[in-house]
C-alpha cells in the first residue's frame, strides 16, 4: 500500500502538464559547497574534491577527523569499516548516524540492522557532506547526531577522465579510473576503484597476510531535456580481507602491536555489494521541483572468524597463564570455535520529494516508504589446537541466535520551510513523521521448521525542529536550533521496548572574512540513551545482539573551526584548525543496570584536535601537513578511569603530502601517513588492544584527461 501512493504520486507528477525553462541534471547533494555550509541555520561541513584529491584521500576515518563534532573509534587501521559517531550519536559500528551515497541511505539495512558492515570505497567520493543540527530532520533515520553524504563522482559536462596510481609500503596499491562524456541530451560514466594490501600485522606461524582486496565498480547514465532528466546508477563491490576481531592483552601490545595471535590466521571477511538507484527529475513549474528515487541494495558477507577470543584475552590481562598459553600457542586447547558469520542484508525503497519556491518561503515536503531485511545463518566450525596447529573437528549448524530473519518496514514524511523572514533573519523550521514496524524469527532448527522465538515492535514519532540564523553585519552571524532527535530500534527489538530519543539544542556565532571562524556549543538531552549491540561492538551489559537501553544522559560540547589563506612572499599558506569538546555522560541513576549519575559515556572522547597546514609554491610545489588528536575512550558506560582495560589511549598522528604538477593536467605526490610513527591502543573493542596504522609511505601520480 505504502509503495502504490508513492508510485501514483509519482505518476501523477510526471503526467502533469509541466511548464517552465531548462532544468539541469544535479547531483544529490544536502548542502553543496562549502561557501554554503556556512550560511546554513545549523551547522554543517563539506570536504570538497580539492581537499580529498590533495590528501590522496583513501579512509573516511581520516577525512572525516577534520570536521568538528565527530568521533571515531578506529578499528582495522584502514577504515574498511567505519565507527563513526556525531554529538549525541555514538560510533557503534555508524549504526547511530544516516548514512547517504548520492542522497540515499547505505547502511545495509537501515533500520533493522543499520551497523556499517559495508561502507562504500572512500576513493572513489567526489565531496563528502557532513550536516548537524535541526535541518538534518529533512533526512533520517538517525537524525540525533548528524548526516554523512558521500558523493560520488559525477558525470563530466565534457568528455573527461581520471586515472590515478599509488603504491606504497605493505604492498599498498591503490588505482582509481573513470571516464564519461556527454552528447546531446546523453551523458555516462564508468568507474572502478582497485584496492589491495598485504597489511601490518603479522599473524603467528604463519605465512598469510592481514591485508585486503577490494575491486569496486560504477556506471551512470543519464538523460536530460528542458524540463526532465533521468539519471540510473549501478554499483558493485567485492571485497576479501584477513581481518579478525583478535586482538592483543596489554603486554603483548606494549612489546609488539603488530603481533596477531597465531589462532586468528583463518580468519577473514568475505563481502559483496550491490546497489542500484534510478532518480527522476521534473520541473512542474517556474517556482517547483520534483524528485522521485527508488533504491535497491543487496549486502551479503561471510566473516569467518574465532569467537570468544575476548575472554582468552582477558584472562590473560589478568594473569592467567594457561590463557597466555593458548594465544601463544604453547598449550594446546581443545573447542576454539570459528564462527561463519553469514549474512545476506536486503533495502529497497522510493522516496519522493518536492522543492517549492513560494514568496519568501523555500519549501520542501516528501515521503519515502523503505523496507529491508536481515537473514543471519552462522554454522560454526570447531578446532583444537594442538602442538600450535588448528586441527578441524566438526560443524555445528546453526539455530537460535545465529539462525534468524529480521525485517522492518519504515514510513517517513516531512515538511522543511527556508524562511528568510527579513534580510538578516533566516528562519528554518523542520517536520518528520518515523513510523518503523520491525520484527525477528528465531528458529530452533537449521532446516526452519521449527519456531524458537518472535519478537516484535512498532514505532512512531513526530520530529518537530526549527532553526535561525541571524546576520549581525555582513561578516558577523547568529545561528541556533532546537529538534527532537530520534534513532529506530533495530529488528532483535522487543514489543515493549522504546526508541532512542534526544532533544537537541545548538547556538553559536560565525565571522566570515579573511578567516572563516564559526563557535558552536550543543546540548543533547536524552530521555533513554540506547546502544545497538553487536559482537564488534558488545553493549554496555554485555550483550551483542538487540539493544540495551542505559537510561538517561546528556551530551553536551562546544566546536570550534577557523580557517583562513594567507600570503607569504611567493607562496600561500592554507589554514584550517578544528577543535571539538565534548562531556557525555549518564545523567540519571539507574540502579537496575548499576548505571550512576555522572558515569561517561562510552566511543566519546572528551578532546578531538585537527590541523591542516600547506605550503603551496607558485611552481606548483604543494607541500601540506594534517595533524591529527584524539583523546581516550570509554569501552564501555561507566569507566571513570580506574580499570585502564576499560579505555583506549589517545593518539596525536601527523600526516605529510608532497605535491607536483608536472602540467595542467599531471600530478605526482608522495603521501606518509603518521609520520612520527605514534602507536596507541585505539579501541579495545572487538576482543582485545587495537593499534592504529603504523608509519606508511606512498608514491603516486594523478592524471586528468
Amino acid at each position: 500500500m505504502k509503495y502504490r501512493i508513492l508510485a501514483a504520486a509519482v505518476a501523477a507528477a510526471i503526467a502533469a502538464n509541466a511548464q517552465g525553462s531548462n532544468y539541469e541534471l544535479e547531483e544529490v547533494t544536502i548542502i553543496g559547497d562549502k561557501a554554503q555550509a556556512r550560511l546554513l541555520a545549523g551547522t554543517g561541513a563539506v570536504i570538497d574534491n580539492e581537499q580529498i584529491s590533495i590528501e590522496a584521500a583513501r579512509d573516511i576515518n581520516q577525512l572525516l577527523k577534520t570536521v568538528p563534532g565527530i568521533y571515531i573509534q578506529e578499528e582495522d587501521g584502514y577504515g574498511l569499516r567505519p565507527n563513526i559517531g556525531i554529538r549525541g550519536a555514538t560510533a557503534e559500528r555508524s549504526s547511530k548516524i544516516t548514512l547517504l551515497e548520492d542522497g540515499v541511505m547505505i547502511a545495509p539495512a537501515p533500520y533493522s540492522n543499520p551497523a556499517a558492515y559495508y561502507f562504500p570505497t572512500a576513493s572513489r567520493m567526489h565531496t563528502v557532506e557532513v550536516l548537524k543540527g535541526a535541518p538534518l530532520l529533512r533526512y533520517g533515520p538517525q537524525t540525533t547526531g548528524g548526516v554523512v553524504n558521500l558523493i560520488s563522482t559525477p558525470i563530466p559536462d565534457e568528455s573527461a577522465g581520471t586515472l590515478n596510481l599509488a603504491y606504497g609500503q605493505n604492498a599498498e596499491a591503490d588505482l582509481l579510473a573513470n571516464y564519461g562524456a556527454r552528447s546531446g541530451n546523453f551523458g555516462f560514466l564508468v568507474e572502478t576503484a582497485q584496492r589491495r594490501s598485504d597489511g601490518f600485522k603479522e599473524i603467528d606461524r604463519s605465512s598469510g597476510d592481514s591485508g585486503y582486496d577490494i575491486a569496486d565498480y560504477m556506471v551512470k547514465l543519464a538523460w536530460e531535456t528542458e524540463l526532465q532528466s533521468l539519471q540510473f546508477k549501478a554499483q558493485y563491490s567485492e571485497e576479501t580481507s584477513d581481518e579478525t576481531y583478535l586482538g592483543l592483552t596489554d603486554a603483548d601490545f606494549n612489546r609488539d602491536e603488530d603481533r596477531r595471535y597465531g589462532i586468528s590466521a583463518p580468519d577473514e571477511m568475505d563481502n559483496d555489494h550491490q546497489g542500484y538507484n534510478l532518480v527522476y527529475r521534473l520541473q512542474l513549474a517556474d517556482n517547483i521541483n520534483m524528485t522521485a528515487t527508488g533504491y535497491f541494495n543487496e549486502f551479503s558477507r561471510n566473516w569467518f572468524k574465532l569467537s570468544g577470543g575476548g575472554d582468552l584475552v582477558a584472562d590473560a590481562n589478568d594473569g592467567d597463564a594457561f590463557a597466555q598459553g593458548v594465544l601463544d600457542g604453547t598449550e594446546d586447547f581443545a573447542g576454539l570455535k570459528y564462527k561463519n558469520n553469514n549474512r545476506d542484508y536486503e533495502s529497497r525503497g522510493i522516496e519522493l520529494n518536492f522543492d517549492m519556491a513560494l514568496g519568501d518561503h523555500q519549501l520542501a515536503f516528501g515521503g519515502r516508504v523503505h523496507e529491508d531485511e536481515m537473514d543471519r545463518f552462522q554454522p560454526e566450525d570447531v578446532y583444537n589446537q594442538v602442538d600450535g596447529q588448528l586441527v578441524y573437528v566438526s560443524t555445528t549448524a546453526p539455530t537460535g541466535s545465529n539462525n534468524r530473519f529480521e525485517t522492518a518496514d519504515a514510513l517517513s514524511l516531512w515538511l522543511v520551510d527556508a524562511w528568510q523572514v527579513t534580510d538578516a533573519l533566516n528562519v528554518n523550521l523542520a517536520l518528520r513523521w518515523e513510523d518503523v514496524e520491525s520484527s525477528r524469527k528465531e528458529y530452533a532448527d537449521p532446516q526452519r521448521n521449527e519456531l524458537n522465538s518472535r519478537r516484535s515492535n512498532d514505532n512512531a514519532e513526530w520530529l518537530p525542529g526549527a532553526s535561525f540564523t541571524y546576520d549581525l553585519s555582513d561578516s558577523w552571524q547568529l545561528l541556533a536550533g532546537v529538534h527532537k532527535g530520534f534513532s529506530p530500534l533495530g529488528g532483535g527489538a522487543q514489543s515493549f521496548e522504546e526508541p532512542e530519543t534526544s532533544t537537541n539544542y545548538e547556538a553559536g556565532v560565525r565571522y566570515r572574512g579573511q578567516w572563516f571562524v564559526e563557535a558552536v556549543g550543543f546540548y543533547s538531552d536524552f530521555d533513554n540513551k540506547s546502544e545497538n549491540c553487536s559482537n564488534a561492538s558488545p553493549c554496555s551489559n554485555g550483550a551483542t545482539s538487540g539493544s540495551f537501553n542505559t537510561g538517561e544522559a546528556v551530551i553536551a560540547g562546544v566546536e570550534l573551526q577557523a580557517g583562513t589563506s594567507l600570503e607569504l612572499g611567493s607562496f600561500t599558506l592554507p589554514l584550517d584548525l578544528m577543535y571539538t569538546y565534548t562531556d557525555a555522560e549518564i545523567s540519571k541513576d539507574n540502579p537496575e543496570e548499576g548505571f550512576d549519575d555522572g558515569d561517561r559515556l562510552a566511543s566519546i572522547p572528551e578532546n578531538v584536535f585537527s590541523l591542516r597546514l600547506g605550503l603551496l609554491a607558485a611552481n606548483g610545489w604543494g607541500n601540506y601537513a594534517v595533524a591529527k588528536y584524539v583523546d581516550e575512550m570509554c569501552m564501555t558506560v561507566g569507566c571513570v578511569g580506574g580499570d585502564a582495560r576499560d579505555e583506549s589511549e589517545d593518539l596525536f598522528v601527523l600526516d605529510y603530502i608532497s605535491r607536483y604538477e608536472l602540467n595542467d593536467g599531471a600530478v605526482v605526490y608522495l603521501k606518509v601517513e603518521n609520520v612520527l610513527d605514534e602507536r596507541a591502543i585505539v579501541s579495545r573493542l572487538p576482543d582485545g588492544a587495537r593499534p592504529n596504522k603504523p608509519r606508511t609511505a606512498s608514491v603516486g601520480v594523478e592524471w586528468r584527461f
